[in-house]
């Protein structure tokens, strides 16, 4: 979306919104998490990772540990000051590294590293060294691999950027979410924004390419009023990437969430409004608005992936080098495969024991179908680029769209009609601006797996808005 295509009739907007609010995937995966089961184990993962061939790797390390408790947060983390924990995560994370590597027939080679949590700034120089080495070790990097890692500025040092630097990582993703005082007490997350600014010069300073700000809007007492004043503070740091990410208000697994009600949670017209106001001041500051939640600099690589159209989208949002193979490491990560998806154990005890058990954590999984890929293929072009184009589709899969899919572009025609979406009779179809916004709801109605989750009645998603 460019500055040119700023022409959304916010009050038509207003007026469909109650009927694309509702819960649906973030589409980070296709098929969406809930549909893999156990019946992928760890012996289906072992036999998929000895098909791996020889093309280069994005490596994922979930690192669990925070120091406190962050209420709105619904990642799988380990609350600790325990220093015993750490030590004792790292001896198994390079068990898992030398399991996995030890299963492929090949010794690829790493494109991209990504440290991911909770925290990895809660590891000490020296482990993160560890971690960093056990890594390499087993997968050499790659001339110009991209490396990068997400922090909490609050309990990130000096001395772990600096080192984070002297290993080779160029990208550093700081968790901001709101700079309100008052959300920031709501939420369990009070953050000056001088210190974040001062981990962000720092990080320039040592030679950092890329600093990322994640922020969440939705969050309690949040309006447009407060949400601005964050913006303004952002914009005058000017980082290279923003994710804005809406909030998930999802109590049945983050059951701290709870109360949020009692602390003005913004409605889904006010968190859409917020949502606006953000895209506006992002696009005019120079951003390009990569998709749902992401905004990049025009030269950054996000926005470079996106004009070329190699832009992906996996369980760490968007990102770079389509089609790569993602191996994940620490509880519940994910590996993406060519063709399948396997996650590890969530809680750090049953993936300690299983790594001691099989040498692998794989808790469930998903193979995918010859419909899952083009699913996935359709998705991803939704997802990513606002569009799918029928010809791209006859190239890749020799078939004819709009008759392959032709109950799903029915399914379309009323979000045609509400201004989400425009179609070709050829079954082309773009998202207007409105269904950028709300570009989950376009992409649902290609979900092959969605009624039948629907239909069961246990919440699974949050909420589009």
């Amino acid at each position: 979306m460019s500055r040119e295509a700023l022409d959304l009739d916010f009050a038509h907007a207003e007026a469909v919104l109650a009927r694309y609010e509702g819960p649906g995937p973030r589409y980070t995966s296709y098929p969406t998490v809930p549909v893999w089961t156990e019946a992928y184990a760890w012996e289906r993962f072992a036999a998929d990772l000895a098909d791996v061939g020889e093309s280069p790797l994005s490596l994922y390390v979930h690192v669990p540990f925070c120091r406190s408790l962050c209420h709105f947060c619904a990642c799988n983390r380990v609350i600790t000051r325990d220093p015993a924990l750490p030590e004792r995560y790292l001896e198994e994370t390079a068990r898992e590294i030398g399991a996995i590597r030890d299963r492929m027939p090949c010794q690829p080679t790493a494109t991209q590293v990504h440290l991911g949590g909770g925290t990895p700034t809660h590891l000490s120089p020296g482990q993160l060294r560890h971690l960093f080495g056990a890594l390499v070790d087993a997968f050499p990097l790659q001339r110009g691999a991209e490396l990068s890692i997400e922090v909490d500025p609050r309990v990130t040092r000096e001395e772990q950027v600096d080192t984070l630097r002297e290993l080779g990582f160029q990208r550093i993703s700081m968790g901001v979410q709101d700079f309100d005082p008052r959300v920031q007490e709501a939420i369990h997350r009070v953050q000056p924004a001088r210190e974040t600014a001062q981990l962000v010069e720092l990080s320039r300073r040592l030679g950092f390419e890329s600093v990322n700000f994640d922020l969440i809007y939705g969050l309690p007492f949040q309006d447009e009023n407060s949400f601005a004043r964050t913006l303004d503070t952002v914009l005058a740091i000017q980082p290279e990437r923003i994710a804005l990410y809406s909030y998930a208000h999802v109590t049945w697994v983050a059951k701290q969430q709870r109360g949020f009600e009692r602390h003005h949670l913004p409605d889904a017209r006010t968190k859409l409004r917020v949502l606006w106001l953000a895209v506006c001041r992002f696009l005019a500051a120079g951003y390009v608005y990569i998709g749902m939640d992401h905004f990049a600099r025009p030269e950054d690589e996000l926005a470079r992936a996106q004009r070329e159209r190699s832009l992906r989208r996996n369980f760490m949002g968007y990102t770079t080098q389509a089609g790569v193979e993602v191996v994940g490491f620490g509880p519940s990560a994910i590996s993406a495969l060519r063709t399948s998806y396997a996650q590890n154990e969530r809680e750090l005890d049953a993936w300690e024991a299983a790594l001691r058990d099989h040498g692998l954590a794989t808790r469930r999984g998903h193979s995918l179908t010859q419909e899952d890929l083009r699913r996935r293929w359709i998705i991803e072009c939704i997802m990513c680029q606002g569009e799918l184009r029928a010809d791209d589709y006859a190239a890749r899969f020799h078939g004819n769209f709009a008759a392959d899919y032709a109950p799903e572009l029915r399914a379309l025609e009323p979000l045609a009609a509400d201004g989400l979406v425009e179609m070709d009779p050829n079954g082309t179809l773009r998202a207007t601006a409105l269904g950028r916004l709300l570009v989950r709801n376009l992409a649902m109605r290609f979900d092959a797996y969605l009624g039948e989750q629907q239909r069961v009645g246990t919440p699974r998603f949050s909420k589009a808005v």
